[in-house]
């Protein structure tokens, strides 16, 4: 993956959660002095508690890192056409069932912040990505072939909520 999509916003709040976890980085280091202080490390709680805990912190730490560099960031307000693209919005309808859903694609790491969106890596958006309304999309899914109608595209603009 060279490229990955993200909003404005979806970067925003990105760069935002690894602020804060740069900010806890002291909070852990000074919890690992304290479990140190308190004697023997081969059976301190504490001391492989605060030592785990930093693991994860400063494994989630890296992993931002990686993919802020490889973030695409797109303006939604800019999005517009009548092609399934990142940003839009996309009515569908299961040939077999019926079942209509709606889905916006956004990109992976914004998908947590809006409900009803799924990654435009996904399976199902990679299915949508190019059509257009009236189009057929077909689904390879663990359980067979999925047929889904596209019923319309939309481009709301922005779909995940501004950072406080």
């Amino acid at each position: 993956m060279s490229s990955i999509p993200i909003s404005i916003e979806g970067f925003a709040r990105v760069k935002k959660e690894l602020e804060n976890l740069e900010a806890m980085r002291p909070e852990v280091i000074q919890a690992i002095k304290e479990a140190r202080e308190e004697g023997d490390l081969r059976e301190n709680a504490g001391y492989e508690a605060a030592r785990e805990r930093q693991g994860m912190l400063e494994a989630k730490i890296s992993y931002i890192k990686s993919r802020i560099s490889e973030f695409n960031v797109i303006d939604l307000n800019d999005m517009d056409g009548e092609k399934v693209c990142y940003g839009a919005t996309v009515r569908i309808e299961n040939i077999d069932t019926g079942e209509i859903r709606e889905y916006t694609l956004l990109g992976p790491d914004e998908t947590e912040y809006v409900n009803g969106s799924i990654s435009v890596f996904s399976p199902v958006a990679r299915a949508l990505l190019g059509k257009e309304a009236g189009d057929e999309a077909v689904v390879k899914a663990p359980k067979g072939k999925i047929e889904y109608e596209i019923i319309s595209i939309e481009f709301k603009g922005p779909q995940v909520p501004p950072v406080e």
